[in-house]
């Protein structure tokens, strides 16, 4: 059973709650230790003087804030701990919104909030009821490890969610920090009719098991294979960018490519097909231009294709191309 990493009591009116916070998701980056090349030693950071190059106790360290190039304003801790608004164990809501006005920029983390014993459930769960069905979020502050946090209080299911948000001053205008933005001109014509027929096509129910983080998955599968002492596929190359004069072309060829796999939800075929079938999928040389190089890499393994693991994705894809052309006419 989780543990509450802050305890207090929400407030709306005259109502209150008593509950416990809890982290509503978890961290699953694969993490490493910094090691000395050729050994085993881990690497420790240690506080250093900049400029003499001396190691600094912790009691000699303050904080400075540089007001000026090679000036600062010194703080010091009992400085801060003296402003700092302390624990909070009040959630006061002062407003409820609508949800949809509130721009998902502004979403930070999210918590999921228990009532703090079977006597609040009834308060707990009205409050529940209530934003749901008027669809609003409660407004809020409060104090958490010496941070003021601004939230959001939803409802989600049977839990009260709180999502803490970003104060107005930390979300940036993207006219002033991006160099090209679109003028608008291109909603309308048929490039438009397409791309919308291509989101059609693409369109799907949410199902955010269908969606995996590769990148972390390749990372374990490294380090794996590393361990075994087996071969490592190499990372696919990033997509070009489309041209602009082949627009139209990308996106009927996208669109006929979605509508064959079937949409959104169409998968990839690959268990039970044959050895015939494998040679003559990959001779397609289209088809191999729709892959990732890690997928190249895969079918060249299978093919048995010597030298792959120095291959680019162009050499992989010329390489598929003559095995499954050799594959051909051995079955022939």
């Amino acid at each position: 059973m989780a543990r509450a990493i802050w305890t207090g009591v929400i407030t709306f009116g005259l109502v209150s709650v008593p509950v416990g916070l809890y982290t509503a998701t978890a961290d699953h980056t694969v993490h490493f230790h910094q090691l000395q090349r050729g050994t085993a030693d881990r690497i420790r950071n240690r506080r250093v003087n900049e400029r003499t190059g001396k190691e600094v106790d912790t009691d000699d360290i303050v904080k400075g804030f540089e007001v000026d190039e090679g000036e600062y304003v010194i703080v010091e801790p009992d400085e801060l701990d003296e402003i700092a608004p302390g624990r909070s164990r009040t959630l006061d809501i002062s407003a409820f919104v609508d949800l949809p006005e509130i721009e998902p920029v502004y979403f930070a983390r999210t918590y999921y909030l228990a009532p703090r014993g079977e006597e609040y459930l009834k308060i707990y769960d009205l409050l529940r009821a209530a934003l749901a069905k008027t669809n609003k979020v409660g407004i809020a502050t409060f104090v958490m490890r010496n941070r003021q946090y601004l939230t959001a209080l939803r409802a989600e299911d049977k839990v009260l969610v709180l999502q803490t948000l970003h104060w107005a001053d930390e979300v940036r205008d993207p006219r002033q920090e991006l160099p090209e933005l679109p003028s608008g001109r291109a909603g309308r014509g048929k490039e438009m009719d397409v791309a919308l027929q291509l989101i059609d096509a693409l369109s799907s129910p949410w199902d955010p098991k269908q969606y995996h983080d590769t990148y972390a998955d390749k990372v374990r599968e490294l380090v794996r294979a590393k361990a075994e002492g087996k071969e490592v596929a190499l990372a696919e190359e990033a997509p070009k960018a489309t041209n602009v004069i082949d627009l139209m072309e990308a996106l009927e060829g996208s669109l006929e490519r979605a509508r064959g796999a079937g949409g959104a939800g169409g998968k990839k075929k690959t268990a039970g097909r044959s050895k015939q079938g494998r040679a003559e999928k990959a001779g397609g040389k289209r088809e191999l231009e729709g892959l990732s190089k890690a997928e190249l890499y895969e079918r060249a393994t299978e093919q048995g294709v010597s030298g792959r693991s120095k291959m680019s994705r162009e050499e992989l894809i010329e390489a598929l191309a003559k095995a499954g052309r050799r594959g051909k006419k051995r079955a022939s």
